[in-house]
């Protein structure tokens, strides 16, 4: 006779499923505890890429801040600097003083002042070195550079000695130059002209052209004292003004 497995007692449930129960709630909470883990895992992977994009983010913004100072900083001392050239440039021509030499094997009295484009010559009781310590003959000249943009480079010595002493002036324009104001004695009004011409007197006026781009900066130097040389070859100081 076969024996009935349900007659011991045995249920057929906790014989056949209560193993298989625990093993398969092990399996469950092992699962249970993967999926918790691997959900942990993402939320750092999330928190980490967003922590570099906000280092990045505010890399970032450090470089321009840094960038954006020294551009400052850049325009400050560009900005100082044009002013100091120009203060020197305005002092010297309006303490101009108008010399005559004359020329070795020649008998004609001459001005040291020359006036062109990009060129000027004078004499001048003040000094860029020096102050006001007796005359000296200042130059500026227009010279261009390697980026194809053009200084004022400034030189001077006193007058009969070679010795000179020189500087840079204005470099940060595309282009400069001189004009100077010529006024006819039979004409009520006058004009500027690239080029001096007359030998026997001075401008009254030297006007300057800073060009950077669209902007065109003109300073306009009134020349305090002047000279004239009657035909006589007499020096004549005009009245300052």
């Amino acid at each position: 006779m076969t024996e009935n497995p349900f007659s011991a007692g045995v249920q057929p449930h906790d014989e056949l499923h209560g193993p298989e129960k625990d093993a398969r709630g092990n399996l469950k909470k092992q699962r249970f505890r993967l999926n918790a883990l691997g959900f942990t895992l993402l939320e750092l992977t999330i928190a980490i890429t967003l922590l570099a994009l906000i280092i990045i983010i505010i890399l970032g913004a450090m470089r321009i801040g840094i960038r954006s100072v020294e551009s400052g900083e850049k325009k400050i001392e560009t900005f100082e600097r044009t002013r100091a050239s120009m203060n020197i440039l305005d002092s010297q021509i309006q303490s101009q003083i108008p010399l005559t030499y004359v020329q070795e094997g020649e008998a004609e009295v001459q001005f040291y002042f020359r006036g062109e484009r990009q060129f000027i010559q004078f004499t001048t009781n003040y000094s860029i070195w020096g102050g006001e310590k007796g005359f000296v003959l200042a130059t500026y000249s227009v010279q261009s550079t390697e980026n194809g943009r053009q200084i004022l480079v400034v030189s001077e010595n006193v007058v009969n000695m070679e010795a000179k002493r020189e500087a840079t002036l204005f470099d940060t324009f595309e282009s400069i130059y001189f004009e100077y104001f010529y006024k006819d004695p039979f004409e009520e009004t006058g004009r500027w002209v690239d080029q001096w011409t007359e030998k026997n007197q001075i401008p009254e006026k030297i006007r300057m052209h800073f060009i950077d781009g669209p902007r065109d900066l003109s300073l306009i130097i009134p020349v305090r004292v002047r000279g004239t040389l009657t035909d006589t070859g007499q020096f004549v100081i005009g009245e300052e003004e």
